[in-house]
């Protein structure tokens, strides 16, 4: 019982130094997993990138690369696929 209890308060101190490294808004905390180091990385470029100038393709993209830091990713991929079977049925 006292390992997970040091394990849990391990876990809370990481996040919380994870947390000031990046800024996250409420909505991105109740929104993404951000299990691993590597999530965190990603959305600090993600919101690099939003700040500049990016193509059509590029903001999809990004978009994208957001989802992929939600728990359930999937849903957007299948709303995503949807979308385009729609298109290439109606042709």
């Amino acid at each position: 019982m006292s390992k997970d209890k040091e394990y849990q308060k391990f876990l809370k101190e990481r996040k919380q130094k994870l947390n000031k490294k990046i800024s996250m808004t409420k909505t991105e905390k109740k929104k993404y997993v951000m299990s691993i180091d590597d999530d965190y990385e990603i959305l600090f470029r993600v919101k690099q990138l939003e700040k500049l100038n990016l193509t059509k393709e590029e903001k999809f993209l990004i978009k994208f690369i957001r989802t992929q830091l939600e728990h359930d990713w999937r849903k957007w991929l299948i709303k995503e696929l949807d979308k385009i079977l729609l298109k290439y049925k109606r042709e």
